[in-house]
């Protein structure tokens, strides 16, 4: 009996039995994942709309009277209120508000009687220079803290990081903003309390305005991040291919950098992008006490103000750039990570 001759497989080491396949099907896994989370974000994305709406719905005041004053003739506060459509029946007014704010008209600021995207804009512009500033700092120390520190596993070098990452962790921003103000900025004077530098200023000295704001944000994500990665590390030098390496008799260094570090870091790298959102968009505290005029100082303001157009305007701007950092979280970590990817069916 003739037996049909076929093309043998590849033998390639570089080419893999089904490489392609396995490609494609790897590239597939990835989308679907990457295309739910992107559903559930749209779906998140619309319920903190209808959140935030609610929310300036709900918030003590009429409109009318906020925007005209406490003396204001009633027959005018009404006229006004009939006017910017705050008589409407809810469901409308969020159709008109939500409608507008798609097309990228987010109203008009009571406060400043000018659009709310410019105002929302150049705040979110200059919390993003904080927030990068923050994570470009915290980023490479609280990794390569913990990664130090899980290398150095049980020694006095070890203890000391993980203690003062937990206690850098566990003291609020405004204490250590505050602290930080009275010892560099009051009594030793090395540094400027006021976080926003002259318009004349070069790059060196707005950088030295912002290290101030900065410390208290890299205080409290180094014990986080470090803490994470450690365990990361911890995890990856007791596995099994890490033995198997080492039994190979691969260099320690090898067996770290190409082993070790690309199994260890993944979580540490997904919770940082997830930390970028926050670092950006929830910076409530620190700009209020620096007087930085980012989106949380704006935000606080227009709450104070009463502008809800502006309120609304900017916490539905933050829950975007959360947003968005959970999901760049997310296809981080389904690009990086194997077992992921095979539990979404690639």
């Amino acid at each position: 009996m003739a037996i049909p001759l076929t093309k043998p497989p590849s033998l390639n080491p570089r080419e893999p039995l089904g490489a392609q396949p396995m490609r494609g099907a790897r590239g597939k896994g990835v989308a679907r994942f990457f295309a739910q989370r992107a559903a559930w974000a749209l779906f998140t994305l619309w319920l903190l709309s209808v959140l935030v709406f609610a929310g300036g719905q709900l918030l003590p005041g009429d409109i009318g009277r906020a925007v005209l004053g406490p003396l204001a003739d009633a027959r005018a506060v009404a006229a006004l209120n009939h006017a910017l459509g705050a008589d409407r029946p809810l469901l409308d007014q969020y159709a008109t508000w939500i409608g507008h704010a798609l097309r990228g008209d987010l109203g008009t600021s009571w406060t400043f009687h000018q659009s709310v995207a410019p105002l929302v804009g150049d705040a979110l512009l200059q919390s993003a220079k904080l927030g990068l500033l923050a994570f470009v700092v915290v980023v490479p120390l609280g990794i390569g803290g913990g990664v130090w520190a899980a290398l150095h596993g049980g020694r006095w070098l070890d203890r000391l990081i993980s203690t003062l990452g937990l206690c850098a962790s566990a003291v609020p921003e405004f204490v250590s903003s505050i602290a930080l103000i009275l010892v560099f900025g009051v009594w030793l004077r090395w540094l400027p309390i006021e976080a926003v530098a002259p318009a004349d200023a070069g790059v060196l000295d707005t950088l030295r305005h912002l290290v101030l704001p900065v410390l208290p944000l890299v205080f409290v994500f180094f014990g986080y991040l470090a803490r994470i990665a450690r365990a990361g590390m911890l995890e990856a030098l007791e596995a099994d291919y890490t033995r198997t390496a080492i039994l190979k008799g691969l260099p320690r260094r090898v067996v770290i950098v190409r082993h070790v570090l690309r199994n260890a870091l993944l979580p540490s790298v997904t919770v940082a992008a997830t930390q970028l959102g926050y670092l950006i968009g929830g910076l409530v505290v620190v700009e209020s006490l620096f007087r930085y005029p980012g989106i949380g100082s704006l935000i606080y303001n227009a709450a104070k103000a009463k502008d809800f157009p502006l309120l609304e305007a900017g916490v539905l701007t933050v829950g975007l750039v959360y947003t968005l950092a959970n999901l760049g979280a997310d296809l981080l970590h389904a690009l990086f990570d194997p077992r992921l990817r095979a539990q979404t069916g690639a």
